[in-house]
């Protein structure tokens, strides 16, 4: 697989390095561990909702941070001797640590967490600042230039 060297459009274009880093990021061959299964729902015009599977995780286990557009969900197993004395036949149940990414899109906030019956809920709203929302301007005469 080739790579895509973006560093002459840092050169040319003013303000798009956002754009260049997910870019950089989405070419990036990193993967993500498929554990947690998550779900992305569209609750509504500018809300979402993340719903991710973490059974046996307690509230304490898991923390949740978003920083400069990414959301990022930890979940650490703290009674690690419990399990040492513990005999499994069968464990399905994963109790492995594990961290998710999650890139947010610009003005995409983090509204709540929730966790009930192993399912850890997250909600999301896309809050546009008024300035940037479109503005209706009307027309009238064009008396906006004066004679001199």
């Amino acid at each position: 697989m080739r790579t895509v060297d973006l560093s002459p459009l840092y050169r040319s274009f003013i303000g798009f390095d956002h754009l260049a880093q997910l870019m950089d990021a989405a070419s990036r061959n990193e993967k993500q561990p498929s554990f947690p299964p998550y779900n992305i729902e569209a609750t509504g015009e500018d809300k979402y909702q993340i719903t991710m599977a973490v059974a046996g995780f307690t509230e304490q286990e898991l923390s949740l941070e978003s920083e400069n557009n990414t959301l990022t969900v930890k979940g650490e197993k703290q009674n690690k001797e419990d399990k040492a004395e513990r005999k499994f036949i069968h464990q399905g149940i994963a109790e492995r640590n594990f961290e998710r990414k999650f890139q947010l899109g610009d003005h995409v906030k983090v509204i709540g967490a929730g966790l009930e019956n192993g399912l850890l809920v997250i909600d999301l709203e896309r809050e546009i600042p008024e300035a940037l929302k479109p503005r209706k301007i009307e027309i009238g005469k064009c008396n906006l230039i004066e004679n001199k």
